[in-house]
């Protein structure tokens, strides 16, 4: 179900229960070497959000309030940026919302127990999840797509697909709706076609429309308009389970 765009709500009533009802407190799973896109596309359409929804905040959360870096350490390059964590996994805001989970080289990681504990434990008090790229694979492994339709780097599928025999992975898509409560969105830049149709789906069309033109992206609206699949070979895999 759609919701009135903010923008034609006229009522300070209806304005003022609507902001009550919709999410305002998002976050981010942050781990070393994620994809800087994956982050900072969903989140530039939020910062413009924020203009007009000034309401909403968002937490950084990594493993230590240390600079996390999109850095590889495995490919020979000291070339990236650094964002500075606001929580640990371990002491998390107590009324997040929605939870983006990035992707990266960083998810390829020996040790995500943390960060895969962390999605596991705080999915039930969430209102919403969008993984994007290779972020499925995280909530994936932490059975957040068990039994559901999912999607994700197409240049990765077949490592992505691996990590969860459980999952229905499809293929031909820009984005997936898993369920009421995750978006799976294929790989970097698709996050933000993705935010941008959580956008519309939660806040309204009028609010996304506006959204995507003050940052001057070419939206794609169809979630099976995916040209990557072809370019990648990539092919549907059904669960094993």
């Amino acid at each position: 179900m759609k919701l009135a765009p903010l923008l034609l709500l006229t009522s300070p009533v209806a304005l003022a229960l609507a902001q009550e009802a919709l999410p305002t407190r998002f976050g981010v799973v942050l781990f070393t070497a994620f994809q800087a896109l994956d982050v900072f596309g969903p989140l530039d359409v939020l910062n413009t959000f924020s203009f007009q929804q000034k309401n909403i905040t968002l937490s950084l959360l990594s493993r230590t309030l240390s600079p996390v870096s999109t850095v590889p350490i495995t490919m020979g390059t000291t070339f990236g940026e650094s964002i500075v964590p606001t929580h640990t996994f371990d002491a998390p805001p107590s009324n997040l919302e929605v939870l983006i989970v990035p992707g990266g080289a960083g998810t390829r990681a020996p040790d995500l127990t943390k960060e895969i504990d962390f999605i596991r434990a705080a999915f039930p008090s969430l209102k919403y999840v969008i993984a994007v790229c290779t972020g499925n694979a995280l909530i994936a492994r932490a059975g957040l797509l068990d039994g559901k339709r999912a999607t994700g780097n197409k240049k990765s599928w077949s490592w992505v697909t691996s990590q969860g025999n459980k999952t229905h992975w499809v293929a031909k898509a820009r984005w997936v709706r898993s369920s009421e409560k995750i978006w799976s969105t294929s790989g970097v830049s698709s996050g933000v076609d993705g935010v941008l149709n959580f956008v519309e789906t939660i806040y309204g069309e009028a609010v996304a429309t506006d959204l995507a033109h003050g940052i001057e992206w070419r939206r794609v609206t169809d979630p099976d308009d995916d040209e990557f699949a072809a370019i990648w070979g990539a092919k549907d895999v059904p669960p094993l389970e």
